[in-house]
Order: C-alpha cells, then sequence, then structure tokens
C-alpha cells in the first residue's frame, strides 16, 4: 500500500554530523541506535556551541544546536489539546528528522510524532486527517484523542484498518473496514492543512519484529501521495 513510498525516501540520503567536544551526547548515540547515517567531529576549545550540520543529498540543509533537541528523545504523550508544558524543542526534533528513513523506533517513538501531526491539525482546526491503524482495534487506546480531534475542532477525519472491531459512531469521522493483508504492517497520517497547505503533514511507518522503520513529512506533495495511496484503498 505505502510501503514504496519508505522506499523512495531511502533513495533521498540524509547525512547528520554532530560537531561536539567530549563524549557522544544522547542525541547522537540515538540517531545511530535509529539507523540514521551519522558522524562526528571535535570542536576546538572556545568554539561554538556544540551543533549538529543536516545534509540531504551532499547539500547543507540545516544547522541545530545541541541543546535544543539533547533530552528530548522520549517525550511525554499526551492530547493533543494538552500541549501547553511540552518544549518546542521537541517540534525542532520533528523537523531536524523530517523525510529521513528511522528505523528500530519503539511504539511511544512512533506515538510521538503521530501526536506532533494530531497536534498540528487540532491547532489548525480545519481540513482533513487520514489515519491507517493496520486494525481498527488499535484506535481502542487512542479514543479519546481522536473523539477530541473530531468534536472540538472543525476536522474531518478518515480512520482505515482491518475490520477486527466495531468503533462507535462519532460524528466527522468516518470508518474504512478492509481485510486482513489490506493495511498491515504500515501505519500511515496524512493531514492535508486545511485551508492552508503549508500545515500538510504525513508519517509512513513499517512494523518489523525490532520496531517501526519510516518517515515523516511535512512536504505537501508527499502528504498528497500519503493521501492518494490511502483513499485507492
Amino acid at each position: 500500500m505505502v510501503g514504496s513510498l519508505i522506499a523512495d525516501r531511502r533513495a533521498h540520503e540524509h547525512h547528520f554530523t554532530v560537531y561536539r567536544c567530549g563524549g557522544p551526547p544522547e542525541i547522537e548515540r540515538w540517531l545511530a541506535n535509529h539507523g540514521v547515517s551519522v558522524a562526528s567531529r571535535s570542536l576546538p576549545p572556545g568554539g561554538p556551541a556544540p551543533f549538529i550540520e543536516i545534509k540531504a543529498d551532499e547539500t547543507v540543509v540545516g544547522i541545530i544546536g545541541i541543546e535544543a533537541v539533547e533530552g528530548l528523545i522520549q517525550p511525554p504523550i499526551v492530547r493533543p489539546n494538552q500541549r501547553n508544558d511540552i518544549s518546542e524543542g521537541y517540534r525542532i526534533l520533528f523537523e531536524m528528522l523530517e523525510k529521513t528513513v528511522v528505523s528500530g523506533m519503539n511504539r511511544r517513538e512512533l506515538l510521538a510524532v503521530s501526536r506532533e501531526i494530531e497536534d498540528r491539525a487540532f491547532r489548525v482546526g480545519s481540513g482533513t486527517l487520514r489515519v491507517s491503524f493496520q486494525t481498527l482495534s488499535n484506535l481502542k487506546s487512542q479514543l479519546d484523542v481522536y473523539r477530541a480531534l473530531a468534536t472540538e475542532t472543525d476536522l474531518e477525519i478518515h480512520i482505515y484498518g482491518v475490520d477486527d472491531w466495531t468503533p462507535p459512531e462519532i460524528e466527522t469521522i468516518t470508518y474504512h473496514a478492509g481485510k486482513p493483508g489490506q493495511f498491515e504492517p504500515y501505519w500511515a497520517m496524512a493531514y492535508d492543512g486545511g485551508q492552508n497547505g503549508s500545515q500538510a503533514c504525513g508519517l509512513v511507518a513499517e512494523e518489523l519484529a525490532d520496531g517501526y522503520a519510516g518517515f515523516w513529512t511535512s512536504d505537501s506533495a508527499i502528504v498528497e501521495e500519503i493521501i492518494a495511496k490511502l483513499t485507492r484503498i
């Protein structure tokens, strides 16, 4: 279904270089442990504060201070309308890894990325959010989140999954029940941004034996690809 999108992203290499003093910081170890191409360079005494240089296909596309993301690898998982106590730094981490295929993610990390997308949809408050949960029964643990998204915004929500559970009827949520093999082993989300295309964002992940591998994006063209694949189901 959406697996080809992960393969497409692997074809575009993203490389991270950590410029640091002393031993590797947490973010460097996290990147290496999650299959991201990462190297390190030493900074001279009295030099700039530690930072990360990001390249896409050999072109520098960003530089970010390590302090901005350090300690934000395991963020709290909360409802989108309860984000006031969450540091903006985690959104920086989200943006830093955009379009990079990350492997070995656990369920909590994948939920954290999902919350960023749901939070953006909640803040905009309009448009269409599409989510594939593999099975409809996976919605059970997220039902409060999606009830809030449906009742506290003007979002139109479409949820896809294998027909193994009958979810409750909630106004503005449409369920698309499929057969075994139609959605597994993928987890996909796409928000069209409402009337502001710059707010579009999406996620595609594949469940593997050792966790999840996938990418997230704010590229509206890639989001449209995710939407097209979901709507063809």
